[in-house]
C-alpha cells in the first residue's frame, strides 16, 4: 500500500486533486481498483494537509442481481458510508437495445447515474479509479480505434453538473492495484461484454509491444503526462 500512496500523493500535489473542504465521492464498481482507490484516499485522509470528506457509490447496472453485501462491510470497516443505486442499465443495452458496442453508451449512463448522486449527496468532487495502465491504453483504443489523439485527464471540470473529476492513482500501476487488493472484496463483472472490449484488445496490443519494446509503456506515459514533449501539428494551413 505504500506504492500506492506515494504515487497517489504525487498526484494529488502535482495536480491539486484535493483541496480544504472538498466532499469527495469514490466511485465505487466493486472491482479492484476502485476498492484500492477508496482504501488509500482513506488512509491518506488521515495524514493530508488538507480536510476532506468521503463518501462511496455504487451503481448496480444488473438491477439488482450483484450482490453488494460484502462491498457495504468493507465500507463499514473503513468507516466510509456507503450509497447503492439500482438501474437497468444491462437490460436497456444488452436486452432491449440490443447495442454491438455497449461500452460507450454503458459508461455514459453509469458516469450519468453516479454524477446524480454525488451531487444530491452534495459531494464537489468525484474520484474515479483509474490508473497509469488505464490512461495508455485509453489514448490507443483512441488512437487505433477512433483515429484520435486523446486519453482521459488526472482532473476534469464537468461543468453541466458542476463536479470535478479526479483520478488519483494515474501514477500507479495496475500490477501495483493487483498486488494490494488481493484481500479485497471484489465483485464478480457480470456485464456480457466482459473481456471482450476495445479495452482488452489495448491490453494485448501494449503486451505484444512491451515484449518486443521493453518499458515501452513507460515510454508512452511519460510522454503523454509531459506536454513539453509533444511535437504534433496544430493546424494545416
Amino acid at each position: 500500500m505504500q506504492k500506492i500512496l506515494g504515487g497517489l500523493r504525487k498526484a494529488c500535489q502535482a495536480y491539486n486533486l484535493i483541496e480544504d473542504g472538498d466532499k469527495i465521492a469514490v466511485g465505487l464498481s466493486g472491482g479492484k481498483d476502485s476498492l484500492t482507490l477508496l482504501a488509500a484516499l482513506k488512509k491518506y485522509q488521515a495524514f493530508c494537509d488538507k480536510k476532506f470528506e468521503l463518501v462511496a457509490i455504487s451503481i448496480d447496472l444488473s438491477g439488482g442481481k450483484s450482490d453488494y453485501s460484502e462491498i457495504a462491510n468493507f465500507c463499514k470497516d473503513l468507516g466510509v458510508e456507503f450509497y447503492l443505486e439500482n438501474s437497468n442499465v444491462f437490460e436497456i443495452i444488452f436486452d432491449i437495445r440490443k447495442e454491438k458496442n455497449p461500452c460507450s453508451l454503458c459508461a455514459n449512463m453509469r458516469r450519468g447515474l453516479v454524477n446524480s448522486k454525488a451531487k444530491a449527496l452534495g459531494c464537489n468532487k468525484l474520484a474515479l479509479g483509474h490508473h497509469r495502465d488505464d490512461l495508455i491504453e485509453t489514448f490507443l483504443i483512441s488512437l487505433f480505434f477512433e483515429g484520435r489523439l486523446s486519453t482521459f485527464k488526472p482532473k476534469s471540470y464537468l461543468s453541466r453538473v458542476d463536479l470535478t473529476v479526479i483520478r488519483p492513482l494515474i501514477f500507479c500501476t495496475e500490477d501495483e492495484i493487483i498486488k494490494v487488493s488481493k484481500d479485497f472484496p471484489v465483485l464478480k463483472n457480470l456485464c456480457p461484454a466482459d473481456k471482450h472490449t476495445q479495452r482488452e484488445n489495448a491490453k494485448q496490443i501494449l503486451s505484444t509491444l512491451e515484449k518486443s519494446y521493453p518499458h515501452c509503456k513507460e515510454k508512452i506515459f511519460n510522454a503523454l503526462i509531459h506536454s513539453e514533449r509533444y511535437n504534433l501539428f496544430d493546424k494545416i494551413n
